[in-house]
């Protein structure tokens, strides 16, 4: 019997056969109905000159594929939106973990929509695993006010441990979001190190966020990070934290005495700031106005967008050399056994490069020839 429970000895229990296991998925299901659409260069740029979120998102997603065919589409749409580009107030934003960057950004954003208007891009980069290569881009989640502002647009990235490349695609975001009609952009950088050379070669004003009462003073003051700031701010000037924060501030501006006058010819100011209690965000603003109104006056604004064009240029060159190199098939059929003989310390590093140099250059030769 299949069920005991019905037996004659157990008076008054019943149980009753189950229905049989359904499938979890709906058989009359078609999976092709819900896909989407797939946009032309020509309604994607649409779009995106009309301000459509939804359309622009669908673009930045298309820069930042690595599929070729996708790589192409991607340019036509950033070519056709370069004219309406470049007016725009383009922020960069770092500091030490912790110091609480994504609450400053909504905090400042919230400030700047209130008191000036327009609209506000945020481009987040988030650092990825090194180990599964993934990343939370959980960036948006602590910026509450802005996610839920209808003239901002937050757009966290991976790193994908490609710092060179994820730059590259925040640069030409930028350009998307300006012609989508948005006229203040931040972007946020991974964290103190090789971005910020990154970040400040695409953004108008440097903007470094420091943290006071957490120990030797002298850690805060770096010559590198320090001498591409146009501005620095010291957050969490609240409550038993203010005197230290005061005292922060006083060590900055000593330190950057000691530095040579930027080329912008613009002292940068040191300012307290609450980036939780929204106290001091106006001054910090204000500084960034005076800066972008003093060099459009003696004119290094235009001439620091000049060198940034300039600039990527060079880097798109690198960029695509160092791909052209490791897809060439005869490199990657040298590229084991070069490898091998390193290990094996027959050949040193540098010969076992420049002979995959060597063997890279020749294959274009011979290349270039036939043609």
């Amino acid at each position: 019997m299949e069920h005991p429970e019905n037996s004659a000895e157990y008076a008054g229990l019943q149980v009753n056969s189950g229905v049989s296991h359904q499938p979890t998925v709906n058989p009359y299901l078609k999976r092709g109905r819900f896909q989407r659409r797939q946009l032309t260069v020509g309604e994607m740029v649409e779009g995106i000159l009309k301000g459509d979120i939804t359309v622009l998102s669908q673009a930045v997603t298309l820069i930042e594929s690595v599929n070729p065919d996708h790589q192409s589409r991607a340019q036509e749409v950033i070519n056709k939106c370069l004219p309406y580009s470049g007016n725009s107030i383009r922020v960069g934003i770092s500091g030490v973990p912790g110091a609480g960057k994504s609450t400053s950004i909504d905090e400042f954003g919230m400030h700047v929509l209130r008191e000036h208007g327009g609209r506000l891009a945020v481009l987040a980069i988030d650092p990825s695993s090194e180990r599964t290569k993934g990343s939370i881009l959980g960036d948006k989640t602590r910026m509450e006010k802005l996610a839920q502002h209808p003239d901002s647009f937050i757009r966290p990235s991976p790193s994908a441990g490609s710092l060179g490349g994820v730059a590259r695609k925040t640069r030409e975001t930028i350009i998307l979001c300006e012609a989508a009609g948005f006229d203040k952009i931040f972007v946020e950088t991974v964290g103190v190190g090789q971005s910020e050379t990154a970040c400040h070669s695409m953004v108008d004003f440097f903007l470094l966020i420091q943290v006071a009462g957490t120990g030797d003073e002298l850690q805060g003051i770096k010559r590198g990070i320090m001498e591409i700031s146009d501005g620095i701010v010291i957050n969490k000037c609240d409550g038993d934290n203010v005197e230290r924060c005061q005292l922060a501030a006083t060590n900055f501006r000593n330190a950057l005495h000691f530095f040579p006058m930027p080329e912008s010819g613009w002292t940068p100011k040191v300012l307290c700031y609450s980036g939780f209690y929204g106290t001091g965000v106006k001054e910090v603003w204000d500084m960034i106005y005076q800066y972008v109104d003093f060099v459009k006056h003696n004119g290094y604004f235009d001439h620091r967008r000049n060198e940034q064009a300039k600039f990527w240029m060079y880097e798109s060159i690198n960029e695509h050399l160092k791909n052209s190199f490791y897809h060439s098939a005869a490199v990657r059929q040298q590229l084991q056994s070069a490898e091998l003989e390193v290990l094996q310390g027959r050949k040193t590093s540098f010969v076992a490069a420049q002979d995959l140099l060597d063997l890279y250059f020749k294959t274009l030769t011979h290349a270039s020839d036939r043609d």
